[in-house]
């Protein structure tokens, strides 16, 4: 049946107010990338103060100390300083901030507190300053995150709006540190916004755009580790599915050993205070045996990007890095997983490089970073388009959506939860993070109303109907009132009409008592998801449909429980399993 579409019916829901979304976001997208300024150069400050003992803002590795033993000390210091921040200041500083920003969207209104906008860069720079083998991109997307919000807090907005402007400031910031305006986006997609909606994805898309276009003006521009890989052909295929199972097995167990050695840690006699110090203990004690495994680590995934790097050398600083940065991330100290995972995802393709020498040896690190990071985080485009964008290398597009869909494919099968999602659900909180089409949105009134409704004749007196209509036999709780000629009058509620013939008898006609010109009412054209949210707001358990507002006139009655049948049919399409086409 043709189904004439309502003047409210579109393909996406908008309004005005996205502009003041939007010139907000462009804001947020220059405040963060002057935050993302701020952050890794507090990171330098601290990486000079610590190891080189100078006042500078100099980009040095730690690796090139000449501290000897004495190394091992320093990341228990800024481990001890950032126990001393998260207990005094804000317990939100711990962890590498991609779950706080998660739970503060789902189950915080979106609501930072202008703590954790200074507090989480300040300690990060100490802890990754003092070697903590993390990076900046997590903390950056917590700081980011908390401007956004703080500066949606001064405007008169909705939860969801202050959410999209969370997620613009968390994207924006990470598009300053990497320059990945377009992976950043998709993280928002895939990650934080838990929705797809113009509303939410224009202002993120504006927020990190301004980043980009900023970040030359502070930080340097061109991709992080540029790179330029020979065209892929056929004998590629089977080796990037084979990188995608091998960096999924190392996302899973990646991920299970981080939680077992945060369980660990949960057990010790000491408050948790304490605990990044004693992870400092191990990364220190790392450092000194393998100093390129400490801080941030760009320079190495750079070498190993360009195969500058023995297998053997390679090896060892990888198995260090593991397990310094999962000791230090379990400890609940201050830093971020994307740059160490990178770094993982890249010393396992440089081994996988070895073994299939004839293609190109730079390739395999590249893929294999990208698909460690979709295991890891469960976002697969994200990954893809983060690797293009911080090499540059087109002719290595094919290989990375591959590797990552199957790695993304592994983990999902094999673990319930990511390191994204797992420390929220320890707390008690279920994410789901699958979003569709709601079908309550693809049905109408028209298709799930009940057409013969029964109707009350608003000529019968109150006991006339109290009698016939709200009897013990009656199942219904209310009941439409029409006229002689069909026409709507109102709702009739059992508990009012008998409220009524209480305080002032039976006698009267029913037109007498009905609100005719504030009755809630559904019309065909609408769709079930609109009058579902009516029915809630107004704690209806039925609503009349009539054929306009100007005619009223009657055509049937929408429950609740009609508001099920479009959830039945999508249990159909996922459940019931037919074979269309039969052989003879």
């Amino acid at each position: 049946m043709h189904q004439t579409a309502s003047k409210h019916q579109r393909d996406f829901s908008l309004d005005k107010r996205i502009l003041l979304l939007c010139a907000i976001a462009v804001v947020i997208g220059a405040i963060s990338t002057v935050a993302a300024y701020v952050l890794l150069n507090s990171i330098h400050f601290f990486t000079n103060l610590f190891f080189f003992q100078t006042f500078s803002f100099e980009d040095r590795s730690p690796a090139n100390h000449t501290l000897g033993a004495w190394v091992i000390a320093l990341p228990v210091i800024g481990g001890l300083i950032a126990g001393l921040i998260a207990r005094y200041g804000s317990e939100k500083v711990r962890g590498h901030g991609i779950p706080e920003a998660i739970e503060a969207i789902l189950f915080r209104k979106s609501q930072m507190s202008p703590k954790v906008a200074v507090l989480k860069p300040l300690t990060s720079g100490i802890v990754i300053g003092s070697g903590g083998p993390f990076g900046a991109e997590g903390p950056i997307i917590m700081t980011g995150g908390a401007i956004g919000s703080l500066i949606a807090q001064n405007f008169s907005i909705s939860a969801a709006e202050r959410k999209t402007l969370l997620v613009a400031g968390a994207t924006a910031g990470m598009t300053a540190v990497f320059g990945t305006p377009v992976a950043a986006v998709l993280l928002a997609v895939e990650l934080l916004l838990f929705e797809w909606r113009p509303r939410s994805l224009l202002p993120v898309i504006l927020a990190c755009a301004v980043a980009a276009f900023c970040r030359p003006l502070l930080l340097d521009s061109g991709p992080l580790f540029p790179l330029h890989t020979a065209p892929v052909g056929m004998a590629a295929f089977a080796i990037c599915i084979v990188a995608g199972l091998l960096s999924g097995m190392l996302s899973a167990s990646m991920s299970l050993a981080l939680y077992r050695v945060e369980d660990w840690f949960g057990k010790l006699p000491v408050h948790w205070m304490w605990w990044p110090a004693i992870g400092g203990l191990v990364v220190g004690i790392g450092g000194y045996f393998q100093p390129r495994a400490l801080g941030v680590g760009y320079d190495v995934i750079s070498d190993l990007l360009n195969n500058h790097i023995a297998l053997s050398v390679a090896l060892s600083l990888l198995l260090v890095k593991a397990v310094i940065w999962v000791v230090a991330l379990g400890s609940g100290t201050s830093g971020g997983v994307l740059a160490p995972l990178l770094m993982l995802g890249a010393g396992l393709g440089a081994v996988i490089a070895y073994f299939f020498p004839g293609s190109d040896p730079t390739l395999w690190p590249l893929v294999c970073m990208a698909a460690v990071l979709a295991g890891v985080l469960g976002a697969p485009l994200t990954a893809a388009i983060f690797a293009l964008g911080l090499t540059g290398d087109f002719n290595a597009l094919l290989p990375l959506l591959l590797a990552t869909g199957v790695s993304y494919g592994f983990t999902v099968l094999l673990m319930k939860r990511s390191i994204m999602t797992e420390k929220i659900a320890r707390r008690g909180l279920h994410i789901y993070r699958e979003y569709s089409v709601d079908p309550q949105e693809r049905a109408f009134v028209s298709e799930v109303m009940t057409k013969d409704a029964v109707s009350i004749a608003a000529h019968l007196t109150l006991h006339e109907a109290a009698q016939q209509y709200f009897g013990s036999e009656q199942k219904h709780r209310s009941f439409p009132v029409v006229d002689t000629h069909g026409t709507l009058l109102g709702m009739l509620e059992r508990d009012n009409l008998l409220h009524h013939i209480a305080l002032h008898g039976g006698d009267q006609q029913l037109a007498a008592i009905l609100d005719t010109g504030h009755a809630s009412l559904a019309l065909p054209t609408e769709t079930c998801q609109v009058v579902g949210r009516r029915m809630a707001i107004q704690h209806a358990e039925r609503l009349p449909v009539v054929a306009d507002k100007e005619s009223r006139r009657l055509l049937g009655i929408i429950s609740r429980s009609d508001l099920l049948k479009p959830a039945h049919t999508v249990f159909h399409e996922e459940h019931v399993r037919e074979r269309l086409f039969r052989s003879s």
